[in-house]
């Protein structure tokens, strides 16, 4: 297998493999006999997770309202077919009016879709909140002009690419990467009975049949998920609700394992605080996944209604299903105790204190106006703050105190407490700080199998990123580990094996029974040989390069992607390649400083210093005054590299 030729289709843009989306009815089907959850489910945020435009669906004041916002004017009306339109002025004073396509969301906002190019749906960066009835920016602190990539026209806000999959059933985003186009299509918009149940053809002609055969049902009644196993309860509802990277085309069929359709994002920094805590928008499972909750067999189930918008219970009874004297015998290791209590709290009864999320479950707000809840259900540890820098719940309320009066507090109260001990915050604090000397805690905690798969994966890209070899060789072992985010992050390590060793290591990888683990192990290989390697091993390998290829092709439309692919062509010595995924990059998003740095060396690697200079030039005019461009150019022309003020 030629490596390079991979590359080279997937910088054409070579069409991705795609599921079948054979056998989807549409909830319209199911509707007619499951009227109950039907009732339920037709007032979710599932059902107006994306709708066309009409009174019923619309929020938003369309009456000829105005907003503005650094320099840019969105004016807001109905047309007079009914219609409805934003005539937006930009700041650099172009103007443009939109037809509204179709709605994203109800509460506790709702985003508009507009039509910005052929087939591309763009969300609008400027919404209507819900509750307070009025407009506002999603980013009021950002200066975003028109040829920024994180505009509302960027790449980052394409909805076909960054959103569709998970608001549509039968999601396919058809990206065509020659033209710059999309042709994306859908079963159903909005999230139906099959983006969670699969398709519904097997389980219907059953049913159909039943009235006259009395055949017993298929497994699962004919779906291909099982809500009664936890594993498979919880990685369907993580297929949306978690920061993740697709491996596939638009929505997987439901019942597709996790690690097979997806690359989830570990406790990276920007995502995650050190200690595991929230941070960016990741979306809940990356934190269910580090709480006692989740490996006690707890699912999303056990709290939120499966078709309805509801809690199981209200207020701190959600809690007390199982957090009680009674406990719950589905859960037997819980102690049983009272813990709506102030014995427990210490708080006033009824005061926000006194709530368990209060405590265990702290909220961030995103996207402007819309709080979530951190789903770890972490002990609060303000004691750790010092040393991780994460912020802790108590501080969040007592705005007036720090960390140290808070843990005072706790110690007061809890003196003989068994949850002050060491926390993996703690050494991936220090991770990032330092990961080269911090790196016998750091492989510790890798291999510390109490402690939640993404915790030591997490720990395993800290040591990866030290660069150092010896990680790779004290660390084989977990190449076999049970949970497939350690494999993966395992098998990644090994890239800083030699060569010889590395392709030893992995040979049993290539043919891992999770495809993010066979993907990672692959790259891992990557400007090696497979010369050296059994026959058999030989094409396990470029089966597993193969659905990497795949998993790559099919976000050529993320910026992103084609920087990994320059980064790829450089392990190979391809600078041709690698300018030409640079080069992609800037059209993306003329903001990665990161690519116009490599396209400038690259360039004046291969085309001397004067053609540099002029990438150079190009980068300045899309960031002006960057330091860093300025200093490559002054470089490049022999000049002195300009001072920054001093006081």
């Amino acid at each position: 297998m030629q490596i390079a030729v991979l590359i080279l289709f997937l910088l054409l843009g070579l069409p991705a493999m795609a599921e079948s989306l054979d056998g989807y009815l549409g909830s319209d089907r199911c509707t007619g006999c499951h009227k109950d959850s039907a009732a339920d489910w037709a007032g979710s945020h599932h059902a107006q997770a994306w709708t066309m435009p009409s009174r019923e669906t619309i929020a938003g004041d369309f009456s000829g309202t105005a907003f503005h916002h650094d320099g840019m004017t969105a004016r807001f009306q109905t047309g007079a077919e009914g219609g409805y339109y934003i005539d937006v002025t930009e700041k650099d004073g172009s103007q443009a009016e939109y037809q509204v396509h179709s709605v994203a969301g109800i509460d506790p906002l709702q985003q508009y879709l507009l039509e910005a190019g052929p087939g591309r749906l763009q969300s609008f960066d400027v919404a209507w909140d819900t509750e307070e009835g009025k407009w506002f920016h999603l980013y009021p602190d950002q200066t975003l002009p028109p040829s920024d990539g994180l505009h509302w026209t960027g790449p980052y806000k394409t909805w076909n690419a960054r959103c569709a999959e998970c608001h549509a059933t039968g999601f396919r985003k058809n990206y065509d990467a020659r033209r710059l186009s999309y042709a994306s299509t859908q079963v159903e918009m909005g999230v139906g009975c099959e983006a969670c149940h699969g398709p519904g053809k097997d389980h219907v002609a059953w049913a159909d049949a039943w009235e006259t055969t009395r055949t017993p049902p298929p497994a699962n009644h004919g779906f291909p998920v099982d809500f009664t196993d936890p594993r498979q309860a919880v990685e369907q509802c993580a297929t949306c609700h978690s920061r993740r990277e697709a491996n596939l085309d638009g929505n997987p069929v439901p019942g597709t394992r996790f690690h097979d359709a997806y690359t989830l994002a570990l406790l990276r920094p920007g995502l995650y605080h050190a200690d595991g805590q929230i941070q960016d928008e990741v979306y809940v499972y990356g934190s269910f996944l580090q709480s006692k909750m989740h490996a006690r067999g707890v699912t999303c189930l056990n709290c939120h209604g499966a078709h309805s918008p509801d809690l199981k219970a209200e207020g701190n009874g959600l809690c007390s299903q199982c957090h009680s004297p009674a406990g719950n015998p589905d859960f037997p290791t819980l102690t049983a105790a009272d813990y709506d209590s102030p014995a427990h709290h210490f708080h006033p009864e009824g005061s926000v204190g006194a709530k368990c999320q209060s405590c265990h479950m702290p909220e961030r707000v995103y996207m402007g106006n819309d709080w979530r809840a951190d789903h770890s259900f972490r002990i609060p540890r303000p004691d750790l703050s010092p040393v991780t820098g994460a912020p802790d719940a108590c501080t969040a309320c007592h705005g007036g105190q720090d960390a140290a009066w808070a843990a005072a507090q706790i110690s007061a109260w809890y003196p003989d407490s068994r949850n002050r001990g060491r926390h993996y915050g703690e050494v991936l604090a220090r991770g990032r700080a330092d990961g080269a000397s911090a790196a016998g805690d750091l492989t510790a905690l890798a291999q510390d199998t109490s402690q939640p798969g993404i915790v030591r994966a997490t720990a395993l890209w800290l040591l990866e990123r030290s660069n150092n070899p010896l990680s790779a060789a004290r660390l084989t072992d977990l190449l076999r580990d049970p949970d497939p985010l350690v494999r993966a992050a395992a098998a990644s390590l090994q890239r800083l094996a030699p060569l010889q060793e590395r392709g030893k290591r992995l040979a049993a990888v290539f043919a891992d029974p999770a495809r993010n683990v066979r993907m990672a192990a692959a790259r891992a290989m990557l400007g090696g040989t497979e010369n050296r390697l059994p026959n058999g091993t030989a094409r396990e390998l470029q089966a597993a390069m193969a659905e990497w290829q795949d998993a790559m092709a099919n976000r050529l439309d993320f910026p992103e992607t084609h920087l990994q692919l320059g980064g790829v062509a450089l392990t190979m010595r391809n600078m041709g390649m690698a300018a030409s995924a640079f080069h992609e990059v800037v059209r993306l998003d003329p903001q990665r400083l990161d690519a116009w740095v490599m396209l400038a060396r690259i360039t004046a690697a291969t085309k001397g210093r004067s053609a540099a200079a002029a990438v150079v030039a190009e980068a300045l005019s899309a960031n002006p005054e960057d330091p860093e461009l300025l200093a490559a150019q002054a470089e490049l022309e022999g000049k002195p590299a300009p001072q920054g003020d001093s006081e």
